[in-house]
Order: structure tokens, then C-alpha cells, then sequence
């Protein structure tokens, strides 16, 4: 998702920096693209390293207007198993990944973003996040994602209010399955039972989808403050 959105926002004129693992294609995907974009290996769950990387997205460009933060990930295990309660590191990695990541980007984009002249309707950025729908409705063995997705929704409003005043929005996108990772070598006959319960269309969500949801956030003003499910209308069992 974090690549469709870097195209797509680079086919539209944007200059557009990646942030992403020393050893992912980060790189790779930065130079495909137009408009002299940048890539900066950084891992989120570092402070000090976050903070640098995104010092060096402003030097190189001179500012910062979107930021899109997609990084996160987590496992499946029940808070009771075979062997005992959950390990409470492994809820705290989860949290620490997921929304702790999530909240030091924000805070350390919005204090760059803080610094733009507004445009002419008082707008200096915007931030968008990435929950999942596993935030409304996790399933068995989600309780630690689960509470690191709904904390990012339940930042929306928060931080929207917090950063109003300096005309920054905040967003969050709600994806439900999408073709990503594991999920783009899946089989028909796995996607289809995974979204048998959507609504219309039954099928993984495409990368290029969320990124067109991020290019509407960014257009339209009136968006800020909540979390936007992205979900063909699909609510996850509890399976």
C-alpha cells in the first residue's frame, strides 16, 4: 500500500521521500520513480533513527506536507495457549510496532509540518495513518493488534483537535484484507473464504485502492478526524 501511494502521489507531481528498512526495496522503488524522490532507511521502533531520517526528508526537500504512514504488521496467539498466558513482551512489541511507531511519526511529521506556510485556506499537512478493520472487529488471536489498530483510530479525532490550530489534518484508513505480503500469494480459493463476508466486491482489497483513498484525503479539506474503513463493506468473524 505504502508503494502504490508513493507512485501514485509521484505520478501526480508530488517529490516524494521513502522511508522503509535498510534491507527493504525501499531503495528500489525510489528509483522508479519521477520527480527526484529520496529514500531514507529508517526502523520506526527507533526513536533517535526516526527522528534523523525524517531531519533528512526536510533537508532534501525542504519541507514536509503528507505523510502516509503504513508500517506495522503483527501475529496471530490467543492470550491463553498451550504453554501458558501470552508473553506480555510480545503484546508490548505489537503495541510498540504498531502504535507507539505510528505516534512518534506523528508527532515528529506535525513538528515539521508546523513549520510550512499555509496555503491559502490555512493548511500547513496532512497526516494519515493505517488501522485495519481489526480495530471495530478483531478476531481470535488479534488482541494485541487489535488494541494497537483501535489505538491509531482512536487517535484521529484527538490529534486533529491538538493540530487544528496550526492547520494540520489527521486521518486514519481502516483497510479490511488486502493483497499485500503474505496475502499476494494466496490462492482464488483462500481470498475467497477470507472475504466471503464482504459485501461487494468478495475480494482482497488492491494496493492501488488505498492509494487512491490517500490522493482523495490529501484533495479534500473537509476530511480530518476520523478513521476510514476501506472494506467492501466486509466485517470480520470471529474466525
Amino acid at each position: 500500500m505504502g508503494r502504490a501511494t508513493a507512485e501514485l502521489l509521484a505520478d501526480r507531481g508530488a517529490t516524494v521521500a521513502i522511508l522503509d528498512l535498510p534491507g527493504s526495496q525501499g531503495k528500489e522503488v525510489t528509483d522508479s520513480l519521477v520527480g527526484g524522490a529520496t529514500f531514507h532507511p529508517c526502523d520506526i521502533t527507533d526513536e533517535a533513527g526516526t527522528d534523523e531520517a525524517l531531519q533528512a526528508v526536510v533537508r532534501d526537500h525542504g519541507g514536509m506536507h503528507v505523510a502516509v504512514n503504513t508500517a506495522g504488521g503483527g501475529v496471530s496467539k490467543r492470550i491463553i495457549g498451550k504453554d501458558g498466558p501470552l508473553p506480555l513482551a510480545e503484546f508490548r512489541k505489537l503495541i510498540e510496532l504498531n502504535l507507539i511507531g505510528t505516534f512518534n511519526l506523528n508527532r515528529l511529521q506535525a513538528w515539521h509540518m508546523s513549520k510550512n506556510e499555509p496555503d491559502e485556506d490555512g493548511e500547513r499537512g496532512v497526516l494519515i495513518n493505517t488501522s485495519s478493520i481489526a480495530a471495530f472487529e478483531g478476531q481470535i488471536g488479534q488482541v494485541a493488534y487489535t488494541a494497537a489498530k483501535a489505538g491509531i483510530a482512536g487517535m484521529s479525532l484527538t490529534m486533529a483537535r491538538d493540530l487544528g490550530g496550526l492547520g494540520i489534518r489527521v486521518l486514519a484508513i481502516a483497510p479490511s484484507l488486502f493483497a499485500t505480503g503474505l496475502l499476494e500469494a494466496a490462492s482464488d480459493e483462500l481470498i475467497s473464504t477470507l472475504t466471503k463476508d464482504a459485501a461487494f466486491p468478495k475480494r482482497a482489497g488492491r494496493p492501488q485502492e488505498y492509494a487512491w483513498l490517500v490522493e482523495a484525503i490529501v484533495r479534500n479539506p473537509m476530511l480530518n478526524g476520523q478513521t476510514i474503513r476501506l472494506d467492501g463493506g466486509q466485517r470480520f468473524a470471529p474466525r
